[in-house]
């Protein structure tokens, strides 16, 4: 049995922006945008990458707008997740598999999810399909 665990934080956003990528499924609406590939953890959180849902109205020309759902910060042992739309979807479902959740009281709302494990990024996913399919 494996004993080890992935908790470095740049390892762990690299793996959820290769998990976000490399689905076909639900998950083909969401692409990673303005990502820093020399990004160095800071204890608050340097920005790594922004996750960003391709509009349903677009023709699949790579020419159709995009909103940005979610932006991911790397920490020295986990990542944050701040997610701008479907806040209370991704509440649920994170917490639903165990992630650790929290708002963030600001204008609009926002939702914080903790991913302290790279086994944990699998656990993200349902909390990502939410967004693709939010019409928000």
């Amino acid at each position: 049995m494996v004993e080890e665990r992935l908790t470095d934080g740049r390892r762990i956003a690299q793996f959820l922006a290769s998990e976000v990528t490399g689905h076909e499924d639900d998950l083909r609406s969401l692409s990673v945008t303005d990502a820093d590939p020399d990004v160095e953890p800071t204890p608050d959180g340097a920005f790594a990458y922004a996750i960003e849902r391709e509009d349903s109205s677009d023709s699949g020309d790579g020419d159709g707008d995009s909103t940005r759902v979610a932006s991911v910060f790397v920490q020295p042992e986990r990542v944050r997740v701040e997610f701008e739309t479907a806040v209370d979807a991704v509440a649920d479902t994170a917490r639903e598999e165990g992630l650790r959740v929290r708002p963030k009281a600001v204008d609009p709302p926002r939702t914080l999810v903790f991913v302290e494990d790279g086994a944990q990024v699998k656990w993200l996913l349902p909390a990502l399909r939410a967004v693709a399919s939010s019409s928000e």
